[in-house]
């Protein structure tokens, strides 16, 4: 595209911003993440103890803490040690179905919000819809398990491929930067499918890469910022006392919410740039019911 429609795209943007009240479905979103955040971890924690991996679920939260603001991991940390412990394995085998249908809800919420960005109007029926999320669950869900799985994975792992493919010195000096590139190129492509398979839009899956790149960029320069913000100049705890690390995770998620929306409507306005201005839906709106002919009595009367 040419530097004008560029241009345009940034300023439409930052109209739909206002127009579609994104800061307002935002914090909605933050609400049906806190909802669906622990449900969605308790449900991981289940699945992983069936994996041949000791402590992978620990681990997994320990380099999340890398990225995520310590007073929001706190809360984290401190609700699953309250929920998930060695007395919990009937619960959570009996309630993991429950578990990954309530934390579908908050892809539900994204499904909406996403709409909201696109502009485009919802015209599919609830029970796709929410089997969407559900679906939606597990595989971004899955992909970030993956992509925080190749984070985990240290220099041994790259020593014994080398060796089973027979590889040169040179694979296991550029290991590390290997496993780092595959691990983001699966977090932009679980934020990707977000955007692909949640609005009502058809769209190449092409076309989603942008705002995903944005929205993982920004996002991870977000959480450095706020990390920054809670430790130097703000003091929930202080203002809110027992209840500033859980608004510190609302901050956190609010902002995180944001990002995702931001991103969605680079995407919108992109691929209107790129086409004829307009977009197509995957599924067309219901025909309104013509009018029936007026009959000879009516016409009489």
């Amino acid at each position: 595209m040419r530097v004008g429609k560029w241009v345009r795209v940034l300023s439409n943007t930052a109209t739909g911003m206002e127009r579609n009240h994104t800061m307002a479905f935002a914090a909605g979103l933050s609400y049906y993440f806190v909802l669906s955040l622990f449900p969605a971890l308790i449900a991981m924690s289940a699945l992983m103890s069936f994996l041949p991996f000791p402590n992978l679920f620990g681990q997994i939260l320990g380099l999340v803490a890398r990225y995520v603001p310590a007073d929001s991991m706190g809360v984290v940390r401190q609700i699953l040690n309250d929920v998930v412990n060695p007395h919990s394995g009937a619960l959570l085998s009996f309630g993991l179905i429950g578990a990954l249908w309530t934390a579908s809800s908050g892809f539900a919420g994204m499904i909406e919000a996403l709409n909201v960005a696109y502009n485009v109007p919802e015209t599919r029926p609830y029970w796709k819809t929410r089997g969407l999320a559900v679906v939606m669950t597990f595989l971004i869900g899955g992909l970030l398990v993956v992509a925080l799985g190749m984070m985990l994975v240290g220099p041994g792992f790259g020593n014994w491929l080398a060796s089973a493919l027979h590889a040169s010195d040179l694979w296991v000096r550029i290991w590390p930067m290997v496993r780092w590139a595959v691990s983001g190129a699966f977090i932009v492509v679980a934020v990707e499918s977000m955007y692909f398979f949640g609005p009502n839009v058809k769209q190449r899956f092409v076309h989603t890469l942008l705002g995903a790149v944005f929205a993982v960029a920004a996002w991870l320069a977000l959480s450095c910022a706020l990390g920054i913000y809670f430790q130097r100049f703000a003091n929930f705890n202080r203002t809110y006392g027992t209840l500033g690390g859980a608004i510190a995770l609302m901050t956190w998620l609010y902002w995180s919410s944001f990002v995702i929306l931001l991103g969605a409507s680079i995407n919108s306005e992109t691929l209107q740039a790129s086409g004829d201005g307009s977009l197509t839906l995957k599924q067309a709106p219901p025909e309104k019911a013509k009018p029936k002919d007026a009959t000879k009595r009516d016409i009489a009367a």
